[in-house]
């Protein structure tokens, strides 16, 4: 699987490799079959406009997702399961107000992102659990293998 990343911030350094990596990970867990992934890591002010621009919500978020082909489309030569914008800003100001890691907290934005563009939604409390749930179970796989980001 192609993962393209785009790193157009700089409070945090991330690396691609680890992302690509982790990424492979949780699509080989979920048993999908993509051919293509795009990653952005943005500043607070470009995710407030993107989640102004979708949502109707100049509010900073962590992640924001958007799908682009569907799961049921055969033909396609490429398969591009979608696009994630994250921001690590908001991983660092989590962090700091919870005593964690941002890295870890960004690895988990990845994570919930993914499975947005796999079908999970948080929207209703028994969608949000289930997703919670399986973010959960995704971060201590990762952690197992040593997938979660680190400097």
């Amino acid at each position: 699987m192609l993962v393209n990343i785009f790193d157009q911030q700089s409070t945090l350094k991330i690396s691609p490799d680890q992302v690509r990596q982790l990424v492979c990970k949780v699509i080989e867990i979920k048993e999908e079959d993509w051919d293509e992934l795009n990653i952005h890591f943005v500043d607070t002010k470009t995710i407030s406009e993107l989640h102004e621009q979708f949502f109707d919500d100049p509010s900073p978020t962590d992640c924001i997702s958007f799908p682009i082909d569907c799961r049921d489309a055969p033909n396609l030569i490429n398969r591009i399961l979608g696009e994630i914008f994250i921001c690590p800003e908001t991983a660092i100001q989590y962090a700091a107000e919870h005593q964690t890691n941002a890295l870890e907290e960004t690895t988990l934005y990845i994570v919930h992102g993914l499975l947005h563009l796999l079908g999970f939604d948080d929207l209703q409390a028994t969608e949000r659990r289930k997703m919670r749930l399986e973010e959960a179970r995704l971060m201590q796989i990762l952690k197992q293998y040593h997938l979660v980001l680190t400097e």
